[in-house]
């Protein structure tokens, strides 16, 4: 079966801000926050104080992975310029997003070159409380003014995909509401939300009350590090199956895109294993696992 890994991550070093300060790198595919908590990164043997294409891309081709979506995330930095560098070297391989600060000054100026210079078409916002925006920023609203004249921007860009993790039910960035007023606004913008808002073994009840705001003909959802968000229950992870059940019920399954969050699950989970127990299971039919593992994601991220 073909499959496009639609949430991955690659780096040529580690620049990372967050709720706990700076991320130091110590080698190894270690790090410390500035807290002192350390934990790893980076899969042992994959890289020392970096994750490079061409290590993904061996992971890729063990596990015929045709394509992959390479997403920025706060916890290792922002890597725009290396992402977009790398979808131009593996251009059949790859499509890369690309993510500012809203809060910069000069935001704006940022995005008009990620657009003209860079050609993006992918913007991704992680503004999530654990790991991203909203961990070192006062809360703000999505559709707010800080962002309103950014995604006005990112709007009028041809085939865009807006990518948003709003993190868990339990944070004050999950605002699913926000999510559906942008895809009213917006109504030629794809959006994909990450991780299908990360639920936790908790969190059965806050998820079926916001997924209705994702039912839009423009929004998709992610189903990355589901595995480690519903930790530590193991393999098959069957609260994980229950909400992709859930999606699937709301959503409809061509709204549903499979990816992993590599590389960071893949120092507690094997690749392998966060494909096959959707795969195994009896969620999907076999024509509605084409849909999940590879033509939704070519439908939300303009692929054809």
């Amino acid at each position: 079966m073909k499959k496009i890994d639609a949430h991955a991550h690659v780096f040529d070093h580690i620049a990372s801000m967050g709720k706990a300060g700076e991320l130091r790198p110590l080698g190894n595919g270690n790090c410390r926050w500035a807290t002192g908590e350390e934990f790893r990164i980076i899969p042992e043997g994959c890289g020392d104080k970096e994750y490079l294409v061409e290590s993904f891309l061996k992971v890729m081709d063990e596990h015929d992975i045709e394509k992959a979506i390479l997403l920025q995330g706060v916890l290792y930095g922002l890597q725009n310029e290396y992402a977009m560098e790398c979808a131009e070297k593996y251009p059949d391989r790859f499509k890369a997003a690309v993510m500012l600060d809203p809060f910069c000054r000069c935001a704006q100026q940022i995005l008009d070159r990620f657009i003209n210079e860079l050609g993006a078409h992918i913007f991704k916002f992680e503004v999530s409380v654990g790991g991203g925006l909203s961990g070192y920023h006062q809360d703000f609203i999505l559709d707010g003014p800080v962002m309103t004249p950014l995604l006005d921007r990112i709007a009028e860009v041809d085939d865009a995909t807006l990518v948003l993790d709003i993190g868990s039910p339990s944070m004050s960035s999950c605002q699913p509401e926000a999510v559906y007023r942008i895809a009213e606004k917006y109504p030629n913008l794809n959006i994909v939300v990450c991780h299908l808002l990360a639920p936790s073994l908790s969190d059965g009840h806050a998820l079926a009350c916001a997924l209705p705001y994702l039912a839009h003909d423009n929004v998709w959802v992610d189903l990355s590090a589901l595995p480690w968000n519903v930790a530590p229950e193991a393999y098959p992870y069957p609260t994980a199956l229950e909400y992709i059940r859930m999606a699937k019920d709301v959503l409809g399954e061509k709204k549903i895109i499979w990816g992993t969050d590599s590389p960071c699950v893949l120092t507690k989970f094997d690749y392998k294993s966060l494909y096959s127990f959707i795969e195994e299971s009896d969620v999907f039919d076999s024509e509605e696992l084409e849909d999940v593992f590879y033509n939704n994601a070519v439908d939300a991220y303009h692929l054809a």
